[in-house]
């Protein structure tokens, strides 16, 4: 069941929580800040299945949610969302179903919002349009890039690529992840994840203890990735801090950013 968090949270400054919200004007921001619930990503959440109707979008400011093709023959991640972006761009597509499930991989916190508010909001601020409208490009560039890296690149630097990706979206160097789990992500078949894993912690770049990945050496893992790594997050920077600057929007270092912590633990609704 999702858990909605102290209402209060939508109003201590979004705009520091997740990069999209980062990017709007002021008045924009104030606009959207009003219809912003807060709520906590449990892993293993499915926000929505496959070719059913989308009833919300969500903001993350931790965790990453994994966009899955499901098949006969099993799951594959196509793309994934963080405090970059957010889940349900078939909203802004005039679309209200999507192929894929989304799922929450690494769990965390997000902002919520139900579609036809989104929807409304967005036609009333072509800043707003435009600004979805780069980060939807940014997300389609990043799951052209996903099967080009699944095509030329080795299992293991495409299992450092996943794990920095969702490392850069959490709080803490901690990834719970089952080899299954990852075996998902990356298409392969679990016996292959679980050699790849064991090169990487062979190499001293992570540790892995059942159910729990730790980031142990983050320099050794970015040398271990592909360019992918670097290409689609260069993408997410290029394309949201296009244009001229908004001014008063919060800045992000070309560093991993901090995060906020997490909120208080709350009490299911």
């Amino acid at each position: 069941m999702l858990k909605i968090l102290d209402p209060a949270l939508a109003t201590v400054a979004p705009s520091i929580r997740n990069r999209l919200l980062a990017e709007l004007a002021p008045d924009d921001l104030a606009r959207v800040a009003p219809y912003l619930e807060s709520v906590e990503l449990e892993f293993g959440l499915v926000l929505h299945e496959p070719n059913a109707r989308i009833q919300y979008v969500y903001f993350p400011t931790t965790g990453a949610v994994s966009m899955m093709v499901v098949s006969p023959d099993g799951a594959v991640e196509v793309g994934s969302v963080g405090n970059e972006g957010f889940a349900g761009i078939a909203a802004l597509l005039h679309a209200d179903f999507l192929p894929t499930r989304a799922l929450v991989q690494a769990p965390g916190q997000a902002y919520r919002m139900k579609v036809p508010v989104f929807r409304m909001l967005i036609t009333e601020s072509d800043t707003m349009q435009q600004l979805f409208s780069r980060y939807t490009l940014a997300f389609l560039n990043q799951v052209a890039q996903s099967v080009a890296c699944n095509r030329l690149h080795s299992l293991e630097s495409r299992c450092a690529r996943w794990l920095l990706m969702t490392h850069d979206r959490i709080d803490g160097d901690q990834i719970r992840l089952t080899h299954e789990s990852l075996s998902y992500m990356l298409g392969v078949h679990r016996p292959a994840v679980t050699l790849a894993a064991g090169v990487l912690q062979k190499a001293g770049f992570i540790d892995y203890t059942r159910g729990l990945i730790k980031i142990t050496n983050r320099p050794g893992l970015e040398g271990a990735a592909c360019a992918c790594y670097q290409i689609m997050r260069r993408g997410y920077d290029d394309l949201l801090q296009s244009g001229q600057a908004v001014a008063g929007a919060a800045t992000f270092s070309s560093e991993r950013r901090a995060h906020v912590p997490n909120a208080a633990d709350s009490a299911p609704s």
